[in-house]
Formats: C-alpha cells, sequence, structure tokens
C-alpha cells in the first residue's frame, strides 16, 4: 500500500498509509483526516474535498470535465488542483505529497 504526505489547513504535515483503487477523498477519511469535508459524498458536486498535489501529480488518473468545471468554480484554484474524490489511488502514488486547500 502507497504511503502519502498530508499537509493540513494549519500547515502540520503528516503521513498516512491508504489503499489502492480507493479515492484519495476515501483514504483521507479512512485515515482521520478531518480538514476534507466531502460534502457530496464523492460525487463531484460540491469541491469541498478540494487539494493541491505538490508532488506527484503525473502519476494521478487524468483529470475529467466535471472535476475541472467543478475546480472552475473555486476562487483558491491552482495549476495543481484536484478534488480528492476523483483521484483515485494506485501503487504509482506512492510518495505522493498533497495539501488540503483552504475552505471558501
Amino acid at each position: 500500500m502507497p504511503t502519502i504526505a498530508i499537509v493540513t489547513r494549519e500547515g502540520e504535515r503528516t503521513s498516512v498509509t491508504v489503499e489502492n483503487q480507493l479515492s484519495l477523498m476515501e483514504n483521507l477519511r479512512n485515515a482521520g483526516v478531518g480538514d476534507i469535508s466531502a460534502l457530496c459524498g464523492g460525487c463531484c458536486s460540491c469541491a469541498t474535498c478540494h487539494v493541491y498535489i505538490l508532488e506527484g501529480y503525473a502519476h494521478l488518473n487524468p483529470l475529467g470535465d466535471d472535476e475541472n468545471d467543478m475546480l472552475d468554480s473555486s476562487l483558491s484554484r491552482r495549476e495543481s488542483s484536484r478534488l480528492a474524490c476523483q483521484v483515485i489511488i494506485d501503487e504509482q502514488c506512492d510518495d505522493l505529497v498533497v495539501e488540503i486547500a483552504l475552505e471558501e
């Protein structure tokens, strides 16, 4: 199972072991990372699981049209922005570094 680093909204850095074939959002919630709201439950309809991929972006599944549209509504979108509910974890995600975006 891959290990990823998380930077919380408070700037604290922690590492968590994640399960393959689950979304990043599910893995963060399972690990008790409380900064992820995911109000829509992972349906790509709220952007409350917005994250920044600091390292490892090239290894992720591609950004989809619906995800891109949701991120366009964010005032804090960056080039490295993703919705955690749309990022599927696999072995290539080992050493992924993710920062939780600020709530809007």
